[in-house]
């Protein structure tokens, strides 16, 4: 029994020894393998100072609570879920004590529906609609006799006398059409067939040559008529003048119905497609229409493109070349949405801070829509009723890069 006894007190004395270590472990400082916990659950990896709370290593830490010996402040706990690893490459999660988010203006704002319809204000000029201009010429030689539209802006109607021309070649193929109509033989109507065939094709209206053939008498000067209804809008034609069949004798357009081409800015474009809602205001009156068209290039001087609005104009208030403010509405209908601050686009992609229920924030790459308003509509990244980052998020976005570059030199050192 004496040989034992040395060995049974060293026993005693190693469960005494552990039992203390326990009842240490179990007291108030809650010390487990040097590292703490504090009174909300959650393990906590270090207490650091509160001013640079995710900065790096060499900066003051300590693994109990404490008061920082540079500012006297109270150590703040570094817990072990800001360690996750963030879900955008090159961010990383970061956690910023309430005392430091009041000092650096920290704010936040909730994701929410909104409407995001906007209206985009610009200036357009009244054109008119090249598909109902017209240009008048003749097939044939000839000179000018009589000027039945004498002047720049008139109006005509489908079928007006514009001016009479005479024509050598059209007087002998009158006059080849009286003589074979005389004929009623097989030949003859066969002359008169071709004759009355080359008139038609020299734009000889049905009624001159009927009359022609009627009363067996050429017209010295033939009528050239207006193909459409509309104003002239340019006259080349003078009364004793020739013409050729080259020369553009007159120009009409049919002004009611106009275009205006508004100037719309190249970062405007993605808000705007055919079919969108359009006011011109011109004169204090206020026309509604649609974007029918928009061109292709963007100016390089003014980095516009041309939009056009097609428009009724049957009282003649548009007239060409008049200039017009034009609206633009573009309807989005609700999507989700952030004030445009909480957004950092960094060129290839776009990150906003999302506050977490533990604390910290959280990074989040987002597809963003239309920006109206003061916000962006988000296609998907953040969901409605999430708190982001609106105020000081540029220095969350800084501390949440050097952590997670800090994080990787530290896995790559051996």
């Amino acid at each position: 029994m004496k040989r034992w006894l040395p060995w049974i007190v060293a026993a005693i004395f190693a469960i005494a020894l552990l039992i203390v270590v326990v009842a240490k472990r179990d007291g108030n400082s809650n010390e487990i393998d040097g590292v703490t916990q504090d009174g909300s659950g959650h393990r906590v990896i270090a207490w650091v100072d509160p001013m640079y709370s995710q900065g790096p290593p060499h900066l003051y830490k300590s693994n109990h609570p404490g008061i920082a010996p540079d500012c006297g402040m109270k150590l703040a706990p570094q817990y072990e879920t800001i360690a996750a690893k963030s879900t955008v490459s090159g961010y990383a999660n970061v956690t910023i004590p309430e005392q430091r988010q009041q000092r650096i203006g920290v704010k936040l704002a909730t994701a929410e529906l909104r409407d995001l319809s906007r209206t985009i204000r610009t200036t357009g000029r009244v054109t008119v609609d090249e598909r109902r201009t017209a240009q008048v010429r003749t097939k044939f030689e000839g000179f000018v006799e009589t000027m039945y539209v004498n002047f720049t802006g008139q109006a005509v109607r489908r079928g007006d006398p514009l001016l009479a021309v005479y024509s050598p070649d059209l007087l002998a193929t009158q006059n080849e059409l009286i003589l074979a109509n005389r004929n009623n033989s097989d030949l003859g109507r066969t002359l008169a067939d071709a004759a009355r065939t080359r008139l038609r094709l020299w734009d000889m209206s049905s009624a001159d040559i009927d009359r022609v053939v009627r009363t067996g008498k050429p017209i010295r000067a033939v009528v050239v008529r207006s193909p459409v209804s509309g104003v002239v809008t340019a006259k080349n034609a003078v009364a004793g003048a020739r013409v050729m069949p080259s020369d553009t004798l007159y120009e009409l357009a049919d002004l009611s119905h106009v275009w205006v081409v508004a100037d719309v800015y190249e970062a405007e474009l993605q808000s705007i497609s055919v079919g969108t809602r359009a006011q011109v205001v011109v004169g204090g009156a206020t026309l509604a229409g649609r974007v029918t068209f928009i061109g292709p290039v963007v100016a390089a001087a003014t980095r516009t493109a041309n939009v056009r609005i097609e428009l009724d104009n049957p009282a003649g208030l548009l007239k060409p070349d008049m200039y017009a403010d034009v609206l633009l509405q573009q309807p989005s209908g609700q999507s989700v949405a952030v004030p445009d601050s909480a957004v950092m686009n960094t060129g290839a992609r776009a990150v906003v801070f999302v506050a977490r229920a533990d604390g910290s924030f959280e990074p989040r790459e987002v597809s963003t829509g239309t920006k109206a308003n003061g916000f962006y509509a988000i296609r998907s990244g953040v969901q409605a009723g999430e708190r982001v980052v609106v105020d000081a998020n540029f220095l969350i976005d800084s501390e949440s890069r050097l952590k997670s570059a800090l994080s990787q030199m530290n896995r790559a050192t051996p």
